[in-house]
């Protein structure tokens, strides 16, 4: 059987060999991949059927912090195909299990998986499933009434575009010449984009993060990442209330920190105070956000953990490492401690997917948020007043979030697909 992965990363490399696409859907005994697809962590190629030498079909393979690996793939009969491969799936050849996909928290269709090998599941898509997977940004599946996996879809547009080209290319020239597919493969279609294109024609994307309030005067604190690149208007709400519009004060770049202003007619019931002693590692901490916001609840969610570590990644001391889970949307969100003052603005998540790849392991419970120092400098430097309180006694977790309701706000925007990409 051929292995041969030019230009592909080693943990391309492994899962072929560990897999080697041998589903009956694809073809017996899958060969190649010859030429290549690489799009953002996807990877792969043209297979033949080892059997016939006769082509079989495109795909490309991805791995995810959960630690299964999507195979996405159209064969030589143009239907496309989805494949869900870990090392931990222990299957029965030629078993068959529905599995019901949410795309989006709206989009759901119940297919039917068949087990090409131990540790691999395939379905069929339908046009429109196909078309869906394409647009969506969040896709969960269920099989069996198992624990939801979830899959933060990137790329997927250009990636089916990419695999589209390969089956035309190697259908018309032969898998003798293969090459890059991803070059000369057909941009989507304007209708195939998921939001409007604004003024000046680039298409944007709905996005969404979280601020808190910081002063009297309306002063919102987020991180720059979740504003850079919106269009239009910057929306805030409290859970519950009616959005207003607000407009950027400042925004700092290189310490990923930006402070936004409600309109004047405003007024808050409270605001956050910030803690004016260091935290130490083991200090227990809580995060509140909005994460995945309009997919998962629209009600801020809460979650805690404790500091790991005085300093972020390569030792960068403006930043704490923490275990609380944090998520796309909890961007800009208040950390506190278990007095309820504020230690940090939630600013990220350790990229799994990068360090898997480069030490072989899926790293858990590695966050970060941007320390008070920095914080209150960049406040100083924006001539905003704002409070300072000693941590008092322990409060129960309940109660820091009921008092966070009041100034803890969803900040939402649309932004230029460049703008997502860089992010």
């Amino acid at each position: 059987m051929q292995v041969r992965l030019p230009g592909a990363g080693m943990w391309l490399r492994s899962l072929v060999v560990a897999f080697v696409l041998q589903v009956s859907v694809f073809g017996a005994n899958a060969a190649g991949p010859f030429g290549t697809v690489n799009v953002g962590n996807w990877a792969g190629g043209a297979f033949s059927n080892d059997e016939t030498g006769a082509f079989s079909h495109c795909a490309a393979a991805a791995p995810y912090a959960n630690g299964v690996s999507l195979f996405v793939a159209q064969n030589a009969a143009g239907s496309w195909l989805l494949s869900f491969a870990s090392p931990s799936f222990r299957f029965n050849k030629g078993d068959t299990a529905p599995i019901d996909f949410i795309f989006d928290g709206q989009e759901q269709a119940r297919l039917f998986a068949t087990a090409g090998t131990t540790n691999m599941v395939t379905t069929i898509l339908p046009p429109n499933v196909a078309r869906t997977f394409q647009k969506a940004s969040l896709m969960v599946v269920t099989t069996n009434g198992s624990k939801p996996l979830q899959f933060v879809l990137t790329s997927t547009a250009p990636l089916i575009a990419a695999l589209a080209n390969c089956v035309t290319r190697v259908k018309a020239d032969g898998l003798s010449k293969a090459g890059d597919f991803t070059k000369g493969a057909a941009k989507p279609a304007a209708a195939e984009k998921q939001a409007a294109a604004p003024a000046g024609g680039k298409p944007a994307r709905a996005r969404s993060g979280t601020g808190f309030v910081v002063s009297t005067g309306g002063h919102i604190v987020t991180n720059h990442h979740v504003i850079d690149g919106c269009v239009g208007d910057i929306k805030g709400n409290l859970s519950g209330e009616a959005a207003m519009v607000l407009r950027v004060v400042s925004s700092d770049a290189n310490n990923d920190l930006a402070l936004l202003q409600a309109p004047s007619t405003t007024t808050f019931k409270d605001f956050a105070r910030i803690r004016d002693r260091s935290i130490r590692s083991g200090d227990s901490v809580i995060a509140i956000g909005f994460p995945y916001h309009g997919i998962l609840t629209s009600d801020f969610s809460v979650t805690t953990g404790i500091v790991s570590s005085l300093s972020g990644m390569r030792n960068d001391s403006r930043f704490l490492q923490i275990s609380a889970p944090v998520q796309p949307g909890n961007s800009g969100g208040p950390l506190f401690d278990n007095t309820g003052q504020v230690v940090g603005v939630v600013t990220g998540k350790i990229p799994a997917l990068r360090i898997a790849v480069a030490t072989g392991n899926i790293p858990e419970n590695i966050n970060f948020a941007i320390k008070t120092g920095v914080l209150r400098d960049f406040l100083d430097n924006s001539i905003v007043p704002y409070q300072t309180a000693e941590p008092k006694s322990e409060i129960k977790t309940t109660d820091i979030a009921a008092n966070a309701r009041p100034y803890t706000m969803l900040i939402s925007c649309n932004a230029t697909e460049q703008a997502e990409a860089k992010r």
